[in-house]
């Protein structure tokens, strides 16, 4: 069986299929990590600490004597965790903001008011007050990141929202009388999912380096928890003598950033037509 004619234009583009192959690997060694990884993330030996990458311990040890490659697998599953939820979460709260405001005239003023106010703030420093208001906590830090990210996605939902609510089929589906939640359904919502798409690519890159950043302050994921911003932050100032303890996880955060980048780009030329004709 063939693959999808889209999927199949997606895959020719280099940049594309090399980011898809190392995010697939990412997110195989984050499943399968309690077979993986081989060791304990936790299990401290001090006789050992600060050991360079041998045969014993791939990518070293920590201060602790903890195996780096351990906690390079275990963190990938809390890190991919927490920004595929955060992404997902900012997705469906912000296309429904989105689609209310740009449908319903009569809500498009307060809602918009309320998003200008949250994307006045920084990102990084509307995610610490929320996380410092909520708790440390990994539950806590996928619910500020959804706060902070749901502006970004209701204001395309909306913009694109305006401009499908005048076009010619949606006045004729009007005209016969159909509900507006039917309209929005079946008819709005399908012609949004190129740029939904879009979206839920790039916040789930942002909402990685978001969560790695907020680690790295302290004030995001416990330092029990492994996530690779965590492990930057806990060994940052034994880098100067045992530069593995932060240049794996670094290593992981930057490649895995950079490939969600990429396929976003590729699925954005994708489904832009304007791109598309250029081509």
């Amino acid at each position: 069986m063939r693959p999808p004619r889209m999927l199949r234009q997606l895959m020719q583009r280099r940049s594309v299929l090399f980011s898809a192959l190392l995010l697939l690997a990412i997110a195989v060694l984050a499943v399968g990590a309690p077979v993986l990884a081989g060791a304990d993330p936790n299990e401290m030996a001090v006789l050992q600490r600060l050991q360079a990458p041998s045969a014993e311990h791939l990518l070293g040890t920590d201060e602790l004597g903890r195996d780096v490659y351990a906690r390079v697998v275990h963190g990938a599953r809390h890190s991919l965790a927490i920004a595929a939820l955060t992404a997902l979460g900012a997705v469906l709260a912000g296309s429904a903001l989105g689609l209310l405001a740009g449908f319903l005239r009569r809500l498009d003023a307060p809602l918009m008011r309320v998003v200008d106010a949250m994307l006045s703030f920084p990102d990084i420093l509307l995610a610490i007050a929320l996380v410092a208001v909520l708790g440390p906590s990994p539950r806590n830090t996928v619910l500020a990141l959804v706060l902070v990210y749901t502006p970004r996605v209701a204001r395309v939902v909306r913009a694109s929202t305006l401009v499908l609510r005048e076009l010619l089929f949606v006045e004729a589906v009007r005209a016969l009388g159909v509900r507006s939640t039917r309209i929005l359904w079946r008819h709005i919502l399908p012609n949004l999912m190129s740029p939904i798409l879009v979206q839920l690519s790039f916040i789930f890159a942002c909402a990685l380096l978001a969560e790695a950043g907020l680690s790295f302050l302290g004030v995001g994921v416990p330092p029990d928890i492994p996530t690779w911003g965590s492990m930057v932050a806990g060994s940052q100032q034994y880098a100067h003598q045992a530069f593995w303890v932060v240049l794996f996880p670094g290593l992981a955060i930057i490649f895995s950033a950079l490939a969600l980048q990429l396929l976003g780009d590729g699925v954005r030329d994708l489904l832009d037509p304007r791109l598309q004709k250029a081509a």
